[in-house]
């Protein structure tokens, strides 16, 4: 099992989140939830691999599986640069405050979502807010796809000490989304 990033975010409990080294088993979660939900960081904006804004491989999943997307901080700017309108604009706290609520109607207003993926945040934030949800939340599912394992979420990829590999993992579950 990885470590986190932050050793103060040591997983409690018995329910910690399943690794993911494959693009295959995160495709099958992302097919099989009704009303997925793509929460965008502001790390994605300054994160690069080989010369790519992480922001841009989060668009590209969230397009080839038509996966509405939530922007947070400032991300909502570059979005509308890459052409992509986000479904909805919160403040982190108040994305997962919504999630915790299983009456809440989702971003689109059409139900509560099933499954959460974040990408973009800082890992102490992240885990934070990841924690609250697994306490809270029952009714939904939590993916990160940052490049750093986030105990608190359901499913998680490993922690990735070379871009490369975390960029295949990436590569492989758009093209596998298409």
């Amino acid at each position: 099992m990885s470590k986190p990033r932050h050793l103060v975010n040591i997983l409690t409990g018995t329910k910690g989140a399943a690794e993911m080294k494959d693009a295959g088993p995160l495709v099958k979660t992302i097919k099989k939830a009704a009303r997925p939900l793509l929460v965008i960081g502001p790390r994605a904006l300054e994160i690069e691999i080989d010369g790519k804004p992480f922001i841009e491989y989060l668009v590209d999943i969230a397009k080839a599986s038509d996966i509405p997307i939530c922007a947070t901080a400032h991300t909502k700017k570059k979005l509308l640069e890459l052409g992509v309108t986000p479904d909805s604009t919160y403040d982190i706290i108040e994305i997962i405050n919504h999630l915790k609520d299983p009456e809440w109607k989702g971003v689109k207003g059409e139900g509560c979502h099933d499954l959460v993926m974040f990408g973009g945040f800082r890992t102490d934030l992240g885990n934070q807010g990841l924690s609250t949800l697994k306490h809270f939340a029952p009714h939904l599912k939590t993916m990160t796809v940052c490049k750093y394992y986030y105990p608190n979420a359901t499913f998680s990829l490993p922690n990735y000490r070379k871009d490369e590999e975390w960029k295949a993992l990436l590569e492989g579950i758009i093209e596998e989304l298409k």
